[in-house]
């Protein structure tokens, strides 16, 4: 029996990743952790993904992988995760690579501190296409939440925890809901049940995990990955867990994305105040709402802000704005972009 325990089992799905997925799976047999097993799902592909993880399964018993049942990451994700036996459970993309202590550092921070908590760590991104300035912007957002801690305060504009970066105890997952639900974006969902259910992230302060960027990224190609099928999922999660009925609920910004916002509230019946801080737009009626000037929070006792403004100078305006009448980014006012 191996004295490295307990068993991490790793998730993968994967779809006509052949160009990458050679590199994938060596950069797993490098781990320095040696008590893992890799469940592979073949989603369908047309390539040779799948000759590519068959050649793997014979030559490491560690490796194994089958055909998936229904087509999609979410179905791919549950018949890993029913086939799995790791008491530590973390997911992998075919198309990535794990620096060679990325299995034993985790599991060493999730142990250390215990069932409750789940453990991640920084991303680099890299691309042999020329990486995208919005990919590294996002990897540095990413990071800076990590090492300052605040991952749950700005939950509400993009996905928190990177699909591929995080480890928790099996139990912990299960009580999340693991892989049962079929909303998409399934990362950005599975992250908000991370919050719902109070899981405490803690990170190794160092890069745990290599992200690839070409153009046939899921995240690029998919439309259930696209911007609108991400505020599809924040307004609900919003209104769940951060929203207090007793607090007078105000919009801020009046863009594209804004009035997707709006048009998200008015379904839900939920009533807000709508202001923006563009004098064309001042006094106009959209949607039966009559967009009031920023000034107007000044007005209102303990409001609860939802700021849809994607200009970044704008955004830290506005932070600015907000922390001079001592309110609280996360329980007070919530950037959706």
């Amino acid at each position: 029996m191996s004295t490295e325990s307990p068993l991490i089992s790793i998730l993968m799905p994967v779809y006509n990743a052949g160009a990458y997925l050679e590199d994938c799976l060596h950069s797993i047999l490098k781990q320095d952790a040696t008590n893992w097993e890799l469940i592979a799902i073949n989603d369908f592909s047309t390539d040779h993904s799948k000759e590519i993880l068959e050649a793997f399964a014979q030559r490491d018993t560690r490796i194994r992988y089958h055909d998936n049942d229904a087509k999609g990451i979410i179905p791919a994700l549950r018949k890993a995760y029913q086939d799995s036996k790791g008491s530590l459970i973390t997911r992998m993309d075919a198309d990535d690579l794990m620096p060679t202590q990325k299995l034993s550092q985790l599991r060493q921070l999730l142990l250390a501190h215990g069932p409750g908590h789940l453990a991640t760590g920084l991303v680099e991104y890299f691309s042999a296409e020329g990486l995208q300035d919005g990919y590294r912007r996002y990897a540095q957002w990413l990071n800076e939440l990590a090492l300052e801690g605040r991952h749950y305060q700005e939950i509400y504009r993009e996905c928190v925890i990177p699909s591929p970066c995080w480890m928790l105890y099996r139990a912990d997952l299960d009580r999340c809901g693991a892989f049962q639900s079929d909303q998409y974006p399934e990362d950005y969902d599975l992250v908000f049940r991370f919050y719902q259910s109070g899981l405490k992230p803690v990170i190794v302060p160092g890069v745990m995990h290599l992200w690839r960027d070409h153009g046939l990224r899921s995240s690029r190609t998919m439309e259930v990955y696209a911007q609108q099928a991400y505020f599809k999922l924040k307004v609900p999660y919003f209104l769940e867990l951060d929203y207090k009925k007793e607090r007078h609920l105000i919009l801020w910004g009046a863009g594209r994305k804004g009035k997707k916002v709006a048009q998200l509230f008015m379904e839900k019946e939920v009533a807000f105040d709508w202001i923006c801080d563009n004098p064309a737009k001042i006094g106009k009626d959209i949607y039966g709402q009559i967009l009031k000037d920023v000034h107007f929070i000044n007005q209102v006792e303990a409001p609860q802000i939802v700021i849809v403004v994607s200009n970044p100078e704008e955004q830290s305006a506005i932070r600015r704005q907000l922390l001079k009448l001592s309110m609280v980014e996360g329980k007070d006012y919530f950037f959706f972009v």
